[in-house]
């Protein structure tokens, strides 16, 4: 199994109003990004292509916007621009 890019753990993952998970996991790894349950299983995952991901302009510091397949997914973590950051770097194509 490949290294992961980025990997963070405890995330609150809600859809809408729902709240998926409180303690779930973001994973950026082989190019794409996967949200997960606490038990591992899989939420949503998309290549980092079709990925949206931002900093909501009235929202927590501790929040970002995520859009896998169509579905908007509001990520409460501990350092939200880290994954912001890595989803970016993720992106960028290897020279």
């Amino acid at each position: 199994m490949a290294e992961s890019e980025f990997n963070a753990t405890g995330v609150r993952i809600e859809r809408w109003l729902r709240s998926l998970t409180r303690a779930g996991q973001v994973r950026i790894s082989n190019g794409r990004l996967a949200l997960l349950t606490s038990y591992g299983t899989e939420i949503d995952s998309a290549p980092l292509g079709a990925v949206e991901a931002h900093k909501p302009l009235f929202a927590a510091r501790d929040r970002a916007l995520a859009i896998l397949n169509g579905n908007r997914y509001s990520l409460t973590l501990g350092a939200p621009d880290r994954f912001l950051k890595a989803v970016e770097t993720a992106r960028r194509p290897r020279a």
